[in-house]
């Protein structure tokens, strides 16, 4: 079990760590979860791969997520050992033979995603040939509105998809279509776009038992980004309106846990206005270049947050390769210098998940945190019982 500590000027008190340390906020996870699974009309799938911590999972679970995305079998592992009541679902399109095999009869997966005809094959042939399959296709949809487009890999067009589905109506037991709208989407519209192009895919086979809406749902980085609770006004006026009378769930990532973590980096130089960090995009700060410099970040000493005149800097992790950095603006109180330590805020979601152990930098330091969550104090949709 992680170290706990009332906040991370306390951790750096007591611990004077030598290198990043990720934050995680337990109690801000269960209450966003809680936040999520309630506004939901369906079920609520975390996506495992945003961040398998198991404080994470268990934080989830006590909020109320019962189901989980898992795209490997190293996640069903996972999630089956520390949540034996959780529903585990394969929604990865191309799975190994093997793994389709260990999930069926080990671990009592029945949901399982394909978008090609030897992927249907492989998974009805693994299964020996189960009658209780929840069989989902992948639809390729646009990916606009979306900060990283997810397009290109995974799914199927229309003509294709009804082909396949109608092939697939023999060998399960119930049938869902599935799509992703892209990461990070501030446009609820998407999701109606994409909805329609479901509908239309399940009218034209006769209907479908499950839609899964994917994920995509916007962390509140900035603050400005459209509220959950938009994107399902717009998923069920969709649903509606193109007259879909099936089961819906969803997959959220990083709406649900970016803002159940900070990272804490330290200083190791200041250049002008560039800083150099022990920790960057092989570490736990990836998103900082494919998100953007829209993280919430402070200077934080032992003796507690410092103030001050903000100034614009660029950032740059600790390896050798120039790849290695993360271009501002970066608003960070000027007085930073050499020693100081950082804390990202907003950092649940695609952090330690992604981190390398490239070129001998790295850090697996992860403690419990219990206070309110700074970063939360410009955000609009704060959820209820933040408090620790």
């Amino acid at each position: 079990m992680a170290d706990t500590f009332g906040s991370a000027a306390a951790l750096l008190a007591l611990r004077s760590p030598e290198n990043p340390v990720v934050c995680v906020r337990p109690h801000l996870i269960e209450a966003r979860a809680r936040k999520v699974v309630t506004a939901f009309p369906g079920d609520v799938l975390y996506a495992v791969k945003c961040n398998d911590t198991p404080i994470v999972l268990e934080a989830l679970w006590r909020g109320g997520v019962r189901h989980f995305d898992t795209a490997s079998i190293g996640e069903v592992r996972l999630v089956r050992r520390l949540l034996p009541q959780a529903r585990c679902h394969f929604m990865h399109p191309v799975k190994s033979a093997e793994a389709i095999a260990e999930a069926y009869h080990r671990h009592g997966v029945r949901r399982f995603v394909f978008d090609h005809e030897d992927e249907l094959a492989k998974i009805v042939a693994a299964t020996d040939r189960a009658r209780d399959l929840e069989l989902f296709l992948r639809l390729a949809v646009p990916g606009q509105g979306s900060l990283l487009s997810l397009t290109g890999k995974f799914g199927v067009e229309r003509d294709e998809a009804v082909r396949l589905l109608r092939r697939a109506r023999g060998m399960a037991a119930e049938l869902g279509l599935t799509f992703h709208v892209g990461s990070q989407c501030v446009d609820p519209e998407a999701f109606e776009r994409a909805i329609a192009i479901a509908a239309d895919v399940a009218h034209a086979v006769g209907g479908v038992e499950h839609l899964d809406v994917g994920g995509g749902f916007p962390a509140l980085y900035k603050g400005d980004e459209p509220e959950f609770e938009a994107f399902v006004t717009s998923i069920v006026g969709a649903v509606v309106a193109h007259g879909l009378t099936c089961r819906l769930q969803c997959e959220p990532g990083r709406l649900l846990v970016a803002d159940g973590a900070s990272v804490l980096t330290r200083v190791e130089l200041r250049r002008g206005r560039s800083l150099y960090l022990n920790d960057g995009v092989y570490g736990n700060l990836a998103e900082l270049k494919w998100i953007g410099p829209q993280f919430p970040i402070r200077l934080v000493r032992p003796s507690g947050p410092v103030d001050g005149e903000i100034e614009d800097f660029d950032l740059y992790g600790p390896t050798c390769d120039s790849i290695d950095s993360m271009p501002g603006p970066h608003r960070i109180v000027r007085e930073v210098s050499e020693g100081d330590w950082l804390e990202v805020g907003m950092m649940g979601a695609y952090s330690n998940a992604l981190r390398t152990g490239f070129n001998g930098f790295t850090s697996e330091a992860v403690a419990i945190v219990r206070d309110r969550g700074w970063y939360l104090d410009t955000r609009r949709d704060e959820p209820t019982a933040l408090a620790a």
